[in-house]
């Protein structure tokens, strides 16, 4: 029985190891290759709209999928403690934010208020919910890492990411909000969201990396 727990745990770390991976990976390479698509001014979610947007609402659903995976592998590693109830739930709305995301596409930038579509402005409230948590998280699991004699090794990490995330994350919330013709930064809209996102998939993959290792030394 110990056996299986350990091997069903490992799973769980893999599918956190490899679902940043998978996501940046795919996000980078779909920008690249879709023609008329600006990945500097352009959301990472614009890539869901068109003939080929099943490849980036694939990438939602996956990512969604193995995140939630991974949240069960940080549930068995930290039963009790600091984080132990709190960080769960953050990464598992996180999680369902994510495989939302791929159901309710957003609507095409710049579309206005009035004429934004349900499934769009649901995409939105998505958006909003998982990008003010994905520092948190990161935060929450630092104060565990901290303290943990076991997890001090990616403290310093989870710090530097959290801090990355949430700067970046306040400046693109404000620099979104300002009227359109007045925005100077319109046209690198997609460069600052990415700016929020890679460092949090770093973070999840460093952290599946040491939840991995942690899992091998019980064998």
């Amino acid at each position: 029985m110990k056996k299986i727990t350990l091997n069903k745990n490992k799973f769980f770390a893999w599918a956190g190891l490899i679902a940043p991976i998978i996501f940046v990976k795919v996000f980078l390479v779909e920008g690249m290759l879709r023609s008329g698509y600006d990945p500097l001014s352009t959301y990472v979610s614009a890539l869901s709209l068109g003939p080929r947007g099943w490849t980036q609402i694939s990438n939602f659903l996956v990512f969604g999928i193995l995140l939630f995976l991974f949240t069960r592998g940080v549930r068995a590693e930290f039963p009790d403690g600091k984080a132990s109830r709190g960080g769960l739930i953050l990464l598992t709305i996180i999680s369902i934010g994510y495989f939302l995301s791929g159901i309710f596409v957003m609507d095409p930038m710049n579309t206005p208020l009035d004429q934004a579509s349900v499934h769009g402005t649901i995409h939105g409230i998505l958006g909003g919910i998982v990008f003010l948590l994905m520092p948190i998280s990161i935060f929450v699991y630092w104060g565990r890492f901290r303290i943990d004699p076991r997890w001090m090794p990616i403290q310093g990490w989870s710090l530097a990411l959290g801090i990355i995330c949430a700067v970046v994350d306040v400046f693109f919330t404000f620099a979104s909000k300002l009227p359109e013709l007045q925005n100077i930064f319109i046209n690198w809209f997609g460069l600052i969201q990415r700016a929020v996102i890679v460092p949090f998939m770093a973070w999840v993959f460093i952290f599946a990396l040491a939840l991995l290792r942690s899992q091998r030394n019980f064998e």
